[in-house]
């Protein structure tokens, strides 16, 4: 094998850099609109006929469909009702303003209900015989053993009109709009309008139903809770008397008067006892203020250093020092100046101790203070507690009765205010509902629009046409373009060899064609599809036979002998050689020769007319061609070539069906895929990639031969517009 060659990268890849083919890893989700439009155009027709009759279709569909027309009322929906004495309250449950939401959808939730319905249907004569089911195009039921037929026929009325309402309620916003479809614009209308009253009656029904139920209920009560009060009063007085206990009134909160107010003992006690608590957190707190500094230097304590008298002798008794310094720096201890300074700085030193120790001793003076005055405090409450004590036994069984007498009074004046205010509110009628529109008889029907079921009809014919493309391309897997073999394959497109009319090889000798320039780009790419240039080795084969590789070869061959590389060609299909005709050479002796035997290699090298290009011929065809290319006689002559040329292509035989092109793309390496446009499916030349594969080999590229741009114009937008040479 060919130690020089470049190892084989993994399919999607070229020479190790990610390659995103059909097969290779996306790194991200990534939409190619040119790939879009390519499909869009050439599926143009089947887009276009599904569009068109989807169109059609709907357009048949309104045509039939019988015209229904929709009335819409709207209604305002308060939370509460206007006041109208200013003192009535709503004897129904109202909901918060925080809660404003579930109200309104609970007033919704009314106007779609079964008993609405019924009282509509009633207000309007609907339950008289089948006049509504002929004004709404609704079949009449048939009657049932079972069920009476006028209760069958009531229940059809109302959901004919359950079904065809609508209650909407917009999002912040208090306005609900009741709408009615149906065939007969003038019965939508009268429902819709029908709705509304109903629903204002029914709701000043219920306010009316639950005020009179109020008052006899709160008629009873009220006579209930007087003769419990009187009777707990009485009760309350009579203990009082006869224990001697005076208990003070005492106001709540809420205004109102209340038995069993505390005693003068009592307060004393509760006066004397906040006050002993204020003294001893007075005490507490100067007590660890002298513990604090008990201990602590007179000059460490917070409250000497922040007095200002001790701040100035401070500063004095650092400048004295100074002072004394700056002397003894001059003179002896002895010296009148110095024995002066030591006095001045005595005498401040004398009184900063002094001041401090004054503040000292005030601190302590504050801590004993407040200690006799806890103590004389503490003295007295428990004085107090052995009265109180005594007091307190015997107003337990007063304190009972008096709660007993508050209850009873809380509730008859509460039940009495309440009895006003319905009996009050009684004769008021305010509703919480009004009506902000009335529904006029429509004029136009509000279905089936022609617009809307055009619009869903081409929504519903693009998603068909959308389903059919792709399925169509999910199944179409022939390779067209150059970019079937990136996007179907996986694998680099080295390039696109077009069709000719006229023998390919004649066009080579034209440098100014298209086939010319097009093997000239293939050339130029192989040039750098590696990091050495140029491969030493080229293996070129295809799926199958005439797609052009033996073509690809030798117009490779002559190119790069052009461009002054010394260049063998060799004929590596040793089954159907075909090569030598091209160079109108015999097939004598050739690669079989060498490989059957140890013949020299120069004595089967055939010269052509193009400078620096060799030729070996493909030489007799053996018995058995796969045990001649799995042999290790393949691997000298390549390595002696190689040391002679500097490119070796080999023409071999096609992947499928043989084994020869694997063993020898082991062999060689690198290898250049032939894949015939419009001719080569995805199935089976991914079969010969993966053979090739099998072998090891370094697979380049491919190189799609006999493209026509002009039948894949709405495939592909790869062309051949090359610039042309001439005078201007």
């Amino acid at each position: 094998m060919n130690t020089d060659s470049v190892s084989m990268p993994r399919p999607g890849t070229v020479e190790g850099e990610a390659y995103y083919g059909e097969d290779a890893g996306v790194g991200g989700f990534e939409i190619d609109f040119r790939a879009l439009w390519l499909i869009f155009r050439r599926n143009l027709w089947i887009i276009g006929g599904v569009v068109a009759a989807a169109l059609v279709l709907g357009l048949v569909a309104t045509m039939l469909m019988t015209p229904r027309y929709t009335a819409q009322a709207s209604v305002q929906i308060d939370q509460a009702a206007d006041q109208v004495l200013g003192t009535e309250t709503e004897l129904q449950p109202q909901a918060a303003y925080q809660d404003a939401d579930r109200f309104l959808q609970t007033q919704v939730d009314v106007f779609k209900s079964r008993a609405m319905a019924e009282r509509v249907a009633q207000a309007l004569g609907l339950f008289k015989g089948e006049t509504f089911f002929e004004r709404m195009n609704l079949a009449v039921p048939d009657p049932e053993p079972t069920v009476a037929r006028d209760k069958q026929l009531r229940d059809a009325v109302i959901e004919g009109i359950l079904d065809n309402l609508d209650v909407s309620l917009p999002r912040d916003s208090r306005v609900v709009t009741v709408a009615f479809e149906g065939p007969d614009p003038a019965l939508a209308a009268q429902i819709a309008n029908t709705y509304t009253s109903e629903f204002i009656k029914n709701n000043l029904q219920r306010k009316f139903n639950s005020t009179s139920y109020a008052r006899s209920f709160l008629s009873q009560q009220l006579g209930e809770a007087k003769a419990k009060l009187e009777q707990s009063e009485r009760a309350l007085n009579d203990y009082a008397r006869q224990v001697g206990l005076i208990k003070t009134e005492q106001t709540g909160s809420d205004g109102t008067t209340t038995t069993g107010g505390a005693s003068v003992t009592t307060a004393s006690l509760a006066q004397l006892n906040q006050a002993t608590n204020q003294a001893t957190a007075n005490r507490i707190a100067a007590e660890e203020k002298w513990r604090s500094i008990e201990d602590t230097p007179l000059l460490n304590i917070p409250d000497v250093l922040a007095n200002q008298a001790v701040q100035q002798l401070l500063n004095q008794r650092a400048q004295a020092t100074a002072a004394l310094s700056q002397e003894r720096a001059k003179h002896l201890d002895a010296y009148p100046t110095v024995q002066q300074l030591k006095a001045q700085l005595d005498e401040l030193n004398a009184q900063v101790n002094a001041i401090a120790t004054g503040i000292k001793q005030s601190i302590r003076q504050q801590y004993e203070s407040a200690a006799l005055q806890e103590r004389s405090l503490e003295a007295q409450v428990n004085e107090l507690k052995g009265a109180t004590l005594t007091e307190q036994d015997r107003a337990v069984r007063y304190n009972i009765l008096a709660r007993e007498a508050d209850t009873n009074r809380t509730l008859y004046d509460g039940l009495l205010q309440r009895y006003k205010e319905v009996s009050a509110a009684a004769g008021i009628t305010a509703s919480n509902v009004s009506v902000v529109d009335e529904a006029s008889v429509p004029n136009t029907p509000s279905s089936p629009r022609l617009v809307l079921n055009l619009a869903l009809a081409l929504l519903a014919g693009l998603a068909i046409a959308g389903g059919m493309v792709f399925v169509r391309e999910q199944l179409d897997d022939a390779i067209r373009a150059p970019e079937d073999i990136e996007r179907k394959l996986g694998i680099p497109a080295l390039g696109a060899i077009p069709v000719s009319e006229v023998d390919l090889r004649e066009e080579l000798d034209m440098p100014r064609s298209a086939v010319a320039e097009a093997y000239n780009s293939l050339r130029t790419a192989l040039l750098y599809s590696t990091p050495e240039g140029m491969p030493p080795v080229l293996f070129v084969t295809s799926s199958a036979a005439g797609e052009g590789k033996s073509t690809t070869s030798y117009a490779l061959a002559q190119g790069l002998a052009k461009l002054g590389k010394r260049v063998v060609l060799i004929d590596i299909d040793l089954r159907r050689p075909a090569q030598h005709r091209a160079f109108g050479l015999p097939n004598d002796a050739g690669m079989s020769d060498l490989l059957t035997s140890h013949r020299e290699i120069g004595s089967v090298i055939r010269t052509t007319e193009i400078d620096n290009l060799s030729f070996i011929p493909a030489g007799p065809i053996p018995p058995s061609p796969t045990e001649l290319l799995g042999s290790a006689r393949l691997v000298a002559v390549l390595d002696e070539l190689r040391r002679t040329f500097d490119v070796v292509i080999l023409d071999g035989p096609p992947v499928l069906g043989l084994a020869d092109a694997p063993l020898i793309a082991s062999v060689a390496g690198n290898v250049a895929f032939i894949v015939e446009a419009a001719r080569g499916h995805r199935g089976a030349t991914k079969t010969a990639l993966r053979r090739l594969h099998t072998g090891h080999a370094h697979l380049l590229g491919a190189v799609l031969t006999k493209f026509d741009p002009k039948k894949t114009s709405g495939y592909s937008q790869y062309g051949y517009n090359y610039y042309q040479y001439g005078a201007d």
